[in-house]
């Protein structure tokens, strides 16, 4: 059964864009957290050089992705991946990971740099971050308190911290997207 986010098909294309920009000719994706699995099947349909490999730790995802990805050749079946574990299975030219740091523990995302600097991959991160230095949104701040009001280990992160705990990676670029959000582009140093 295909799940539906509605935020996935306003930021798609954004983060396309991002991707036609940093990424080589050719490669493995690895999406983090595919969710739906509407951006895997949008992203491989764009991307056809491109081996697309969805994840996500939730059988029910899982099942909702390799439905909206039935049919494209270039996506492999999600993985069982989880950000707080080790990825014995994963490979990967690049990591795209969507909305997932700030509706997360810090664990994840500690779990997540340190599995994408195993596989030596490119590292694209999309959401909302707090920034030194550049005021946050309103419509930001309310979702930070909403989230901590739901799990008190979840919210928006520092973009500072997030770069800083990406030991071996370099900060290639950060593109601001659409709703206050921004792109992440991490490279191996």
């Amino acid at each position: 059964m295909r799940m539906t986010a509605p935020a996935a098909a306003r930021n798609r294309d954004a983060i396309l864009a991002v991707l036609h920009s940093h990424l080589p000719i050719t490669g493995t994706l690895l999406e983090i957290a595919s969710g739906t699995g509407e951006h895997a099947a949008h992203f491989a349909a764009a991307l056809p050089a491109w081996q697309v490999q969805p994840s996500d730790p939730d059988a029910e995802r899982r099942a909702s992705i390799d439905a909206w990805c039935a049919g494209l050749s270039n996506v492999m079946p999600a993985l069982a991946l989880d950000a707080t574990q080790d990825w014995p299975d994963a490979r990967a030219d690049a990591i795209l990971c969507c909305n997932m740091i700030h509706i997360a523990p810090w664990e994840a995302t500690l779990g997540l740099l340190r599995n994408a600097a195993g596989l030596g991959a490119m590292l694209i991160l999309y959401g909302p971050y707090f920034q030194d230095g550049v005021a946050t949104a309103p419509s930001n701040l309310a979702f930070d308190a909403d989230l901590r009001s739901r799990d008190p280990r979840w919210g928006l992160r520092r973009l500072e911290d997030v770069v800083a705990a990406a030991d071996g990676y370099a900060l290639l670029a950060v593109e601001n997207m659409p709703a206050h959000n921004l792109c992440i582009v991490l490279k191996r140093s």
